[in-house]
């Protein structure tokens, strides 16, 4: 019985650090940590860089679940996470958020970088605070306004190597900022009722969803012309300028066909395709990075 007890009791801890999210995060700060040097950088570095920002993110994303129990508790969504269930007290889930977030502090203190470690308690704070426990509720341009906390990663990267906040690491921040707000409002046009039913003051609950659904396809217009900049920059080659342009042109086709349909099956299938875009745009921002053609 006890192996059993230990085994949920960990799942419940793991599902407190949002996974799928943090892999996503640490993934851009990887890139760009890969990007900050013209060749591969230090293992040591990377690997301490990776686990403080990793803990950092775990340990905002644990303060997330603290804060929101309640919303939770009343969404079809959320109703299953380890607070709402009763699976964890709300003095666990802080004191576990706490270690995390101090034990990220001292790694990237003490092993990175000072710069870093700066960096990324901004971010933690204001994901966790500014963002979940004032932004959220306060303004239906939440999203707009606090991704640009969740956009810092490959910032926190870049830094990590270089000890220095580049334009180019800026840039791909701006790329994440803009991509935001077609990923989450994507999804909250499918969950608009859980929102509503929880004073949650989502872009589709307060502004509705035909306009969202045209806020989503202008983002995606200019996210298509933000991700040009790499290339306009000289930060990126033709590689990446000739993937970039097919993933945001079907993007905006997305965008325009769930104004079209106006069903939420279009909008998760826009919400699923925002996430492999992302994706694939770093991975190819990466591989043209060692495989660099220029005009």
């Amino acid at each position: 019985m006890s192996n059993i007890a230990t085994s949920v009791s960990w799942k419940n801890y793991l599902t407190l650090c949002k996974p799928n999210v943090v892999l996503e995060m640490l993934f851009t700060a990887v890139v760009g940590m890969l990007l900050a040097v013209p060749g591969m950088p230090p293992l040591a570095i990377v690997i301490y860089s990776t686990l403080g920002i990793a803990l950092a993110a775990s340990s905002a994303a644990a303060i997330n679940h603290f804060i929101d129990r309640k919303a939770d508790a009343q969404m079809t969504r959320t109703e299953n996470r380890p607070l709402p269930k009763g699976n964890l007290s709300a003095a666990n889930v802080l004191g576990f958020a706490v270690i995390l977030g101090i034990s990220s502090m001292l790694i990237l203190v003490f092993l990175v970088n000072a710069l870093t470690a700066v960096l990324t308690f901004l971010s933690l704070f204001g994901y966790a605070i500014v963002y979940t426990l004032y932004l959220k509720r306060a303004t239906p341009q939440n999203i707009v306004i606090g991704g640009a906390f969740g956009a810092t990663p490959p910032l926190l990267g870049w830094a990590a190597m270089t000890n220095s906040i580049d334009p180019n690491a800026l840039l791909l921040v701006l790329i994440i900022f803009v991509w935001t707000p077609p990923h989450f409002w994507a999804l909250a046009i499918a969950r608009r009722e859980e929102y509503a039913k929880v004073n949650i003051p989502m872009l589709p609950v307060t502004h509705g969803v035909e306009f969202t659904r045209l806020q989503i396809l202008l983002y995606t217009v200019l996210l298509l012309i933000v991700t040009v900049l790499p290339y306009l920059t000289g930060m990126s080659g033709l590689i990446y300028l000739g993937s970039a342009l097919p993933l945001g042109v079907f993007f905006i086709y997305l965008a325009v066909l769930m104004m079209r349909t106006k069903t939420n099956k279009t909008a998760m299938q826009t919400f699923a395709y925002s996430i492999v875009y992302i994706t694939a745009l770093f991975a190819v921002l990466l591989i043209d990075h060692y495989f660099k053609f220029t005009l």
